[in-house]
């Protein structure tokens, strides 16, 4: 798959988002090794430490099937700035790869691509 259409598959699973606190309404998508796409949008609660990012959800429906080796995760948001993974997904996703493409893009299309390992640096593990 082309960074541009997983960008897109990130864009599209942003509009199924539950955003009624925030309104910033993400979207991610994971490619996995095999091919596999899996998407994901956040969902927000009431009690802002149980919302769950739109990484974390795309990242656990891959772990869900059996998919645990990622080559590559987008994430879109509406937003003039590169919409970054929180600190809280990185380690999230480091459980299965260090070395996972992460596309960074913002609202007019333009991404920024970065290795999980450059982002996270020194992860904790087990």
């Amino acid at each position: 798959m082309t960074d541009r259409e997983l960008i897109n598959a990130a864009s599209a699973a942003s509009e199924r988002a539950y955003a009624p606190y925030s309104g910033l309404r993400v979207g991610a998508a994971v490619e996995c090794e095999d091919g596999t796409v899996y998407t994901g949008s956040n969902v927000e609660n009431a009690a802002f430490c149980d919302s769950i990012c739109a990484e974390k959800v795309a990242i656990a429906k891959a772990v869900c099937d059996g998919n645990r080796n990622f080559r590559k995760l987008a994430v879109w948001a509406e937003t003039d700035e590169y919409y970054m993974p929180c600190g809280s997904c990185r380690q999230f996703l480091s459980e299965f790869s260090r070395d996972t493409e992460i596309l960074s893009s913002r609202y007019d299309g333009r991404y920024v691509s970065y290795r999980l390992s450059e982002l996270l640096p020194r992860v904790y593990t087990k």
